[in-house]
């Protein structure tokens, strides 16, 4: 299968970790012996060096101490550009999302990102195993809330998003925040350039059974998918492996319910008919 995903690119993270790596061989340390001083792991070490794990806010205030830095890893931490504190998998998705001339999702299992209010996104993140760090998490919550931002771009990009019922039905986290998520939702169908149908539980058949997708449209009018697993994610530009998926979502808009009747269906959970 094709993928769209990008050369390996030098990111702020490989130059963090070029410089963790210099200071711990001026100190005379191995990774193992560093690993041991501070406690973690010597693959967390190698990992961090080689810029594929970042390299968090408060161990680098612990480095910059060990080593008398002077708060050159802390600083270095603080300029890493906002889309590069995503998972390196996801950045390139994220690059031409918030570019998008349109953008269709379709979601399974959570809210689609976008439309997720800050109480919601925190939640789906406390979720995660293994679990994330409590400033990692944070930076994930600015990181999805950023991305948001794309609702108040000009030129207004094209939405459209397909949700299951299910979602919105579910019994998992605070009552009032799914509450809130739903009335937030509503509002969000009120924008001229946005979209929302509901895939009800009670349909016969269902062509999104494989999975959430998103696809997108870019300036220069590519067309392009982006696939989200559970270790990684892949963005694809072959025509034919895009066009596939576009076939699905068109059978998913169709099985859902309509617009009206999806409003319809958010008021009756809100208990507002």
């Amino acid at each position: 299968m094709h993928s769209a995903k990008k050369n390996k690119r030098i990111t702020s993270w490989h130059l963090i970790g070029a410089q963790l790596a210099t200071f711990r061989k001026a100190a005379r340390m191995t990774q193992a012996a560093l690993a041991d001083r501070c406690c973690v792991g010597e693959d967390t070490i190698a990992s961090i060096e080689q810029g594929r794990r970042p390299l968090q806010a408060d161990f680098a205030a612990r480095l910059d101490e060990l080593f008398d830095t002077k708060g050159v890893l802390q600083v270095a931490v603080s300029k890493v550009p906002q889309k590069e504190r995503f998972p390196a998998f996801v950045q390139d998705y994220v690059e031409y999302e918030q570019e998008a001339v349109t953008l269709l999702w379709y979601e399974n299992q959570v809210v689609p990102g976008l439309l997720q209010t800050e109480e919601y996104i925190r939640f789906v993140f406390s979720c995660l195993y293994p679990p994330l760090e409590e400033d990692e998490r944070e930076e994930w919550v600015a990181g999805r809330l950023d991305r948001q931002k794309l609702l108040e771009r000009k030129p207004r990009p094209m939405l459209h998003f397909v949700l299951e019922e299910s979602i919105l039905r579910s019994e998992l986290g605070d009552p009032v925040m799914l509450r809130d998520q739903i009335r937030h939702l509503h509002r969000c169908m009120e924008l001229p350039f946005l979209g929302l149908q509901i895939m009800p539980m009670k349909v016969s058949k269902h062509a999104g059974l494989a999975g959430p997708m998103v696809l997108l449209e870019t300036p220069d009018h590519d067309h392009l998918a982006y696939v989200d697993s559970q270790l990684t994610g892949y963005l694809y530009d072959d025509p034919d492996d895009v066009s596939v998926l576009q076939q699905k979502y068109g059978m998913l808009r169709s099985q859902a319910l309509s617009v009206e009747r999806s409003a319809r269906l958010l008021d009756e959970l809100l208990g507002e008919t």
